[in-house]
C-alpha cells in the first residue's frame, strides 16, 4: 500500500488555500471570457487561432482547480466574472500580458505555501502555462505596435 505523508486535516483546514483555490477558479473563468472575446478581435487567423488555445488553456485550468476546490470542500465553486474585460485588441493584448504575469506570481506563491505536493505541482505547471500565455500575448502586442509605429513613421528605438 502506498503511503501518502500528508495531513489531508491540514489542508481541510485551511482557509487560504482554500481561498487562493476559488481566487483562481474566479480569474480562470473572466480569463477564459476575456480571451474568447479577444480572440474575436484577432486581425488574423493565426492570432485568432492561438489566443483560442490560450482560452483551451484556461478552460483546462478551470477544471482543474473546480475539481480541487470541491475536493478539498466537498463543495461545488460557484465561479464569479471578476475581472472587465479591454474593449480594443491592442488593449486586450495588454491587459492579458499583466494578468497573466500577476497570475504567475500568485500561483507560485500559493505553490510556495502549498505542503501537499500535489496542489503544489498543480499550480508550478499551470504557472508555467501562464507564463507561457504571457510570452504569446506580448510577441502579438509587439508585432501590433512595430506595424502601427511603421504606418506613422515613428522611428524605432
Amino acid at each position: 500500500m502506498y503511503w501518502y505523508p500528508y495531513d489531508y486535516a491540514r489542508v481541510l483546514n485551511d482557509p487560504k488555500l482554500i481561498d487562493d483555490v476559488a481566487k483562481a477558479i474566479n480569474g480562470e473563468y473572466s480569463a477564459i471570457q476575456c480571451y474568447e472575446r479577444l480572440a474575436k478581435q484577432a486581425p488574423n487567423e493565426e492570432e485568432r487561432k492561438q489566443i483560442l488555445e490560450i482560452r483551451d488553456d484556461e478552460i483546462r485550468h478551470f477544471h482543474v482547480f473546480t475539481q480541487m476546490y470541491t475536493s478539498l470542500t466537498g463543495k461545488q465553486a460557484n465561479p464569479q466574472w471578476t475581472e472587465a474585460c479591454p474593449e480594443g485588441y491592442l488593449e486586450g493584448l495588454h491587459a492579458a500580458i499583466q494578468d497573466e504575469q500577476r497570475t504567475v506570481d500568485f500561483y507560485n506563491g500559493v505553490a510556495d505555501r502549498a505542503g501537499d505536493p500535489h496542489i503544489k505541482e498543480t499550480f508550478r505547471r499551470t504557472a508555467a502555462d501562464e507564463q507561457n500565455h504571457a510570452v504569446w500575448f506580448l510577441y502579438y502586442l509587439t508585432i501590433r505596435l512595430q506595424k502601427r509605429s511603421s504606418r506613422t513613421n515613428v522611428p524605432h528605438i
